[in-house]
């Protein structure tokens, strides 16, 4: 017949039971974080070609924005290109044509000398004829004479280097006397008018 067992031993047995089994779900909660941390470190681990890729895609979008840049300067140099040759095309012969200037002058200095005898006249009116020729050419070629005498001055065209005061027949800021003809070439003052205004 079997000993019946004590209540020390009972309780003996069921600490001992109770830290076994504490064990074993120790090491079960051991195993299964070891198995989590295990996939996590899979799960983590990048795949080369996949950065491979990543880097690769990277590089693509800094050289299509180097490739937006230089499309945008290149289009901007031909423009402004575009914009200097319409412009020299435009004003083209503007050297010449003031160049010329003086000539024409010169021309009215000799025109203004009073003609005596018959020789002088005969010379005058040759250099009459050259005179007429240059105002035609000048013309054709866009250069025409900047309106002065009467006219309200306008310091884009006119250069005031004297001035006298405003009367009935000449108010003030406008220009009373032309010293020396001015000139446009185009829409460019080639060279301003020497006036007199009223103030």
């Amino acid at each position: 017949m079997a000993k019946k067992p004590t209540s020390a031993t009972d309780s003996a047995e069921s600490t001992a039971s109770q830290a076994a089994q504490s064990t074993a779900d120790s090491a079960t909660a051991k195993s299964t974080a070891e198995k989590a941390t295990t996939k996590k470190a899979a799960a983590t681990k990048v795949d080369p070609r996949e950065a491979q890729i990543a880097a690769l895609k990277q590089q693509l979008d800094q050289k299509d924005d180097q490739l937006l840049r230089t499309q945008a300067e290149l289009v901007n140099m031909q423009n402004r290109f575009k914009k200097e040759q319409a412009s020299i095309i435009k004003y083209d012969g503007q050297t010449l044509a003031k160049d010329v200037l003086p000539v024409l002058d010169n021309l009215e200095r000799a025109l203004a000398t009073a003609a005596t005898d018959e020789t002088a006249k005969q010379l005058k009116k040759g250099v009459e004829m050259v005179y007429g020729h240059l105002q035609e050419a000048l013309k054709k070629n866009s250069v025409t004479e900047v309106p002065a005498d009467g006219e309200k001055f306008d310091p884009n065209v006119h250069q005031a280097v004297q001035t006298v005061p405003a009367d009935k027949d000449h108010p003030a800021e406008t220009v009373v006397q032309v010293l020396q003809k001015g000139y446009l070439f185009k829409d460019r003052t080639l060279r301003p008018a020497m006036v007199v205004v009223a103030q």
